[in-house]
């Protein structure tokens, strides 16, 4: 039998070391899954759904990254974490706050033990281009004389390059909607309103970038109503409308009493004539039928009824004509 070539080891080690090399393609881990973006006011969260799981028992940790345009992958605070959502709000911590103003990209990759996963990368996004403005914070309404004034703050703070401005959506309670704005203070005056009217209303904030650019409106607050005062000149109007309109209200029932007491004025005589009442002669009578009633007259009456001083008796003329008077005796 002869002896193998000299050269068949070498192969065969050759050989062995281009297995050993080849890629393990369990070494490979899944990639996170349907990465979502959410950007509302001043806050930025990426959020993702999980790695599929595995046989590994090994917990999964995910770490984030940012870039500029032509610039370089740079970490977030978002490094070997277990949940599944990277709230970079506030930036990194150690290079300041993402910068609003320019376009950035983002990407996450899932990592267990010294397995990776491909990075997935998201569409860049520029903050204030894509942000959803939320309504004025801290509303307050003051009524006023036949007005409102609405105070708020921004929805949230913005640098430079970018400012608000802001819309007051208003309307009667049974009225149609109209429009005050944009203004870009803080307040807001409705005026020309009606006293003591009840008017609703929603504020809403419009994002102006440095290009003045307008973004579309944002969201609006919630609807609330409230009743304005009166001026100066209706209370007066009300100081004197309210005694006139009692005086004119007591004429108007004084005037149809007394059109009513002159039509009915015999009935209305029959209705408050005093009652028939009985003599207490009568009455004592009626208590004592015995007694004369005669004797009972007299007996109350006043002796000055049935006194006189004197009694005079008059001749007639006509007995004494023709006759002369015995004047001897």
């Amino acid at each position: 039998m002869r002896p193998p070539p000299l050269w068949l080891p070498s192969l065969l080690l050759c050989g062995l070391g281009a297995a050993v090399s080849l890629p393990d393609p369990l070494s490979q881990l899944a990639a996170p899954l349907n990465p979502k973006l959410h950007l509302y006011n001043d806050e930025q969260i990426l959020t993702w759904e999980p790695s599929p799981s595995s046989n590994d028992t090994r917990p999964v940790v995910y770490q984030v990254e940012y870039r500029y345009v032509d610039g370089t992958w740079r970490s977030l605070q978002c490094t070997d974490i277990a949940e599944t959502k990277c709230d970079f709000t506030e930036g990194d911590p150690l290079k300041g706050p993402l910068s609003r103003l320019l376009s950035v990209f983002l990407r996450v990759q899932a990592k267990r033990g010294n397995r990776t996963s491909d990075w997935v990368n998201l569409d860049p996004f520029l903050h204030y281009e894509n942000v959803t403005v939320g309504p004025p914070k801290n509303i307050s309404v003051t009524p006023g004389k036949g007005s409102l004034i609405i105070h708020f703050s921004p929805p949230f703070n913005v640098g430079g390059g970018a400012t608000f401005q802001y819309l007051v959506h208003y309307w009667e309670k049974t009225g149609t909607q109209q429009v005050k704005g944009p203004c870009k203070s803080n307040s807001i005056v409705l005026d020309d309103l009606k006293p003591f009217r009840i008017y609703c209303l929603q504020t809403e904030a419009q994002l102006i970038l440095k290009n003045k650019n307008i973004r579309p409106g944002g969201l609006l607050s919630n609807v609330s109503c409230h009743e304005t005062t009166a001026d100066a000149s209706t209370r007066l109007q009300q100081l004197i409308l309210i005694p006139v309109s009692i005086f004119a209200l007591l004429l108007v029932l004084t005037g149809a009493c007394f059109i009513l007491f002159l039509k009915y004025q015999s009935r209305v005589k029959y209705w408050f004539q005093a009652p028939p009442n009985i003599p207490e002669e009568i009455k004592e009578y009626l208590k004592d039928p015995d007694q004369f009633i005669l004797e009972a007259l007299d007996k109350d009456s006043s002796p000055k009824d049935d006194s006189w001083d004197s009694v005079s008796i008059i001749s007639s003329p006509e007995k004494d004509r023709g006759c002369v008077p015995n004047t001897m005796n």
